[in-house]
């Protein structure tokens, strides 16, 4: 299924290129403008924020949080009736060590709030959340995309791969280019593998 875009495309492959080229060169702004520096670390208001910015050009729902059920593979996402509610309690979690941020981090995953876009906006915001408090970001650079990409699969019932991989990635090379832009990729995508291809559930 072909999400509705603003730019009219009806192929997966060009939607695709298009979604990676835009949400890249946004990003590139919120690095260089200092965009986060106004938000509040590990909130959601931050979270759509940047959600917004990366994908406003493309969709319509950019910054909403979404209204239908999904799923990727075998794993359903935080229901539509239950999501605003688990937000509120994402939110007041604790998140003042690295191992409180990326339990936060885990489990705004598990509520996966936007029709798309979910993982570039959250590696976003849980680099924010470093930054903000331990002064440190992750170097996605050295973390292996299938090793992340199953232990946060796992992450719901087993969060040690996924705290030991961002543990051993972290650097305090806050303010490098290339460090913050790999958390970009698409390689690092959940969208980008059809093991996790992202479904609307009736």
């Amino acid at each position: 299924m072909i999400l509705k875009n603003k730019l009219n495309l009806t192929n997966q492959i060009d939607l695709a290129k298009e979604e990676e080229k835009r949400t890249k060169l946004q990003a590139k702004q919120i690095f260089e403008t200092n965009f986060l520096d106004a938000l509040k670390a590990g909130t959601f208001e931050s979270l759509s924020k940047i959600h917004y910015f990366l994908f406003s050009d493309l969709y319509d729902f950019a910054g909403k949080i979404r209204d239908v059920n999904i799923s990727k593979g075998n794993f359903r996402f935080a229901p539509v009736l239950y999501l605003k509610t688990a937000l509120k309690e994402i939110e007041a979690m604790p998140q003042d060590t690295l191992e409180q941020i990326i339990e936060k981090y885990i489990e705004m995953n598990i509520a996966h709030p936007f029709r798309e876009g979910n993982g570039r906006s959250m590696r976003i915001w849980l680099d924010h959340m470093f930054k903000s408090e331990i002064k440190k970001i992750v170097d996605w650079s050295i973390i292996d995309k299938d090793d992340y990409l199953l232990a946060m699969e796992r992450s719901p019932v087993k969060d040690t791969e996924i705290k030991l991989l961002l543990k051993n990635a972290l650097t305090d090379k806050v303010h490098d280019s290339a460090i913050y832009f790999k958390g970009i990729d698409a390689s690092y995508r959940f969208e980008g593998y059809d093991l996790y291809k992202t479904k609307d559930l009736k």
